[in-house]
């Protein structure tokens, strides 16, 4: 196995080589968006001419369970949209859009979706009710965290241009799907990134904590450390606050044990004050995590109440009209 400095060396190189035809492609694709088959014939036939499968391989090793993947280095795909931005910087955003992701979702390998990613981002800001739709579907649909944190952007976008979209975040905290679940986190995380003016407003504070309380004691791991990446990013905007949370919410893991919900807060610690840290860190002293440990989040529980309906039941996606 070569060394570190070598797989790093290789990258970038494969990287700056490849960066131009990334480019190019993206450039392409901007002359054909209003044939949605073509479009995503020609940017399958380029993400193979992209492929890495070195990439590929460690892709699985990060994330287990990814669904079927090209092995694209995200640079590379970043010059695709970066190519496609700039082509298309005076065609207007409209339902044509739509059409090529709904077309988009269609495709098995996974780069397909994380590029139209990038297209519902400008969509939610002009046409936010059927980029919803899409958004859902896409949620509903994701099965691994480089999903789940790519689509957290259009998300959080959506959310910060229409604020009654944290509703949104509400309900998904009781979802069956750990995924959607981490969305949540995820976006949450994303938001005072996306924004550096709206998203580090004390609004966002207002809405994202309570949301997280609700999500504190979920038991799968990926959700925790979602949650810890939110906890972290809303330092930014009053890390004082985020301290009182985690004091409160470490006065309920030492009382209960709670491994799930120390673990959060222990990832946490290194963005809060030393001394802040220090005190929790004795608090939860002995506390561990058990992965057969049930959830003991507030939405979990609410959402025990209900397992005997079908909350979680697939239904047919509407019409893009």
């Amino acid at each position: 196995m070569a060394a570190p400095s070598a797989v790093t060396e290789r990258a970038t190189a494969l990287v700056a080589d490849r960066r131009p035809a990334a480019e190019s492609i993206g450039r392409e694709l901007a002359g054909l968006i209003d044939e949605p088959d073509t479009f995503t014939e020609r940017l399958a036939a380029g993400f193979r001419e992209l492929a890495d499968p070195d990439y590929a391989l460690e892709q699985r090793r990060v994330a287990p369970g990814l669904g079927p993947a090209f092995g694209v280095r995200w640079p590379l795909m970043a010059a695709v949209e970066r190519g496609f931005r700039a082509a298309a910087r005076r065609e207007r955003v409209d339902g044509r859009w739509l059409h090529v992701v709904d077309r988009l979702f269609r495709e098995p390998e996974l780069e397909h979706r994380w590029f139209a990613f990038g297209l519902l981002g400008r969509l939610v800001l002009v046409d936010p009710e059927r980029t919803w739709q899409l958004l859902r579907r896409a949620a509903r649909e994701s099965g691994d965290w480089i999903t789940v944190d790519a689509l957290a952007h259009p998300v959080g976008r959506g959310v910060l241009n229409e604020p009654y979209r944290w509703a949104e975040l509400e309900q998904l905290v009781y979802s069956p799907s750990q995924w959607e679940r981490r969305l949540v986190g995820s976006t949450i995380a994303t938001i005072p990134y996306i924004d550096h003016r709206s998203g580090r407003d004390a609004s966002v504070l207002d809405h994202a904590l309570p949301i997280v309380r609700d999500l504190m004691g979920d038991a799968e791991a990926d959700v925790q450390k979602a949650l810890a990446w939110a906890l972290r990013s809303l330092t930014v905007i009053d890390r004082r606050a985020v301290e009182r949370f985690l004091e409160t919410e470490a006065e309920t893991a030492a009382a209960t044990a709670d491994g799930h919900r120390a673990w959060v807060i222990r990832d946490v610690l290194a963005k809060v004050d030393p001394a802040v840290a220090a005190d929790i860190r004795s608090r939860l002293e002995g506390i561990k995590r058990r992965a057969d440990a049930p959830a003991t989040s507030r939405a979990a529980d609410t959402a025990s109440r209900f397992a005997d309906l079908p909350l979680g039941a697939r239904l047919a996606d509407p019409p893009l009209i």
